[in-house]
């Protein structure tokens, strides 16, 4: 019963969100042309009993990491390297990973780990700050580690102002040319933007269309999963220096140039957003070497991807796509999270997660 009143309390903070009570209509459907569904090989990784993974990170060098979001007491860590034995290893280590609910809120253990994302030679974990889909204990941050030895080598706080007591501060991209990290919120929707250098993060879009929901529940079957869900799925292109995002309870696919985000004036920034296409109801999204945007059809368990000319193709669709939820690239191979979010209902103790790949069509 008490994951059931969290489940609940979720909905009801979420659906406070502007355009969160619209509901789904008959224009909201992926127009763009889905070509041949390609039979290809699926290979688990790891599985995980009774723990709901979500996100997936390689590093260059071929380590795994994931990570495990505070949505329910019971996460017995919050970040895992998969070593090469398919061990779990808790990253960087247990003391990090040791804070339960009720206890005191310190700088050094994670709380609410949403997101991993390696780059180059660190590894970038953002903490929401949130358990239970409840409000921020404090402000969200990134932790950055050096994976040549695993230590901490930065934390990014977000600013007062960028966030919301309802934030849920969802996944980040890097920026190496700017020196700035991308935030999506899907609690409050909107973008936030942290510059490195300043150390200081603004929020952009704060409640503007396009990262706002615009469904208020995803269909799966003759089931309804409501929930509304603001700006989630997010892509860097750092050829042409542009941000990709999607609101998960959505259908629209939106852009901004990067440049955009070194305007002050809202209006300016507002006008510089750009459609791009309908596309399915996703969650995470990534962006490979050629173009190509992965991204989940999450009411019909595939993995579709849209090329640069815009055509729209469906990588991997079947059972073994149950909400993939995050993805990375490594060595041609696409990994991807099941977080079966649509599924769950009450308790998880007997429930599989499970990280699997699939490799990428060929060049």
């Amino acid at each position: 019963m008490r994951n059931i009143f969290y489940f609940a309390a979720f909905l009801i903070v979420l659906s406070s969100c502007k355009d969160a009570g619209q509901s789904k209509t008959e224009s909201v459907v992926n127009t763009q042309k889905d070509t041949t569904t390609r039979t290809l090989k699926v290979n688990e990784v790891i599985s995980f009993k009774g723990q709901q993974v979500t996100g997936v990170s390689v590093a260059n060098d071929g380590r795994v990491f994931v990570n495990f979001p505070r949505w329910r007491e019971g996460v017995k860590n919050s970040v895992v390297e998969v070593n090469k034995n398919k061990e779990e290893v808790s990253f960087p280590n247990a003391e990090w990973n040791s804070w339960k609910i009720g206890d005191e809120v310190l700088e050094d253990k994670f709380v609410g780990v949403q997101s991993v994302v390696a780059f180059e030679d660190k590894l970038y974990v953002l903490d929401t700050r949130s358990q239970l889909f409840q409000n921020v204990l404090d402000a969200p941050r990134v932790f950055v580690f050096n994976l040549v030895d695993n230590t901490l080598s930065k934390v990014y706080k977000l600013s007062e102002g960028s966030y919301h007591p309802d934030s849920y501060i969802n996944d980040l991209r890097v920026d190496k040319k700017k020196n700035k990290i991308y935030f999506t919120d899907s609690g409050h929707a909107g973008l936030v933007i942290l510059d490195m250098n300043s150390e200081v993060s603004k929020r952009v879009l704060d409640n503007h269309k396009s990262t706002s929901a615009e469904a208020s529940y995803l269909t799966f079957g003759d089931k309804k999963w409501e929930r509304a869900i603001n700006s989630d799925g997010i892509a860097l292109d750092t050829e042409n220096d542009i941000l990709y995002y999607h609101a998960l309870t959505g259908y629209s696919l939106y852009a901004i140039p990067t440049s955009a985000f070194d305007l002050e004036d809202e209006t300016q920034i507002e006008n510089q957003v750009e459609f791009i296409a309908k596309t399915a109801a996703p969650d995470g999204m990534i962006l490979d070497a050629s173009g190509n945007l992965y991204y989940a059809d999450l009411e019909h368990n595939k993995i579709q991807f849209r090329q640069a000319d815009g055509n729209i193709s469906t990588l991997l669709e079947g059972d073994k796509v149950k909400w993939a939820d995050t993805f990375s690239i490594y060595n041609n191979e696409l990994y991807f999270t099941n977080s079966r979010i649509n599924e769950i209902s009450g308790d998880i103790s007997e429930m599989e997660f499970t990280l699997n790949k699939v490799a990428l069509p060929n060049k």
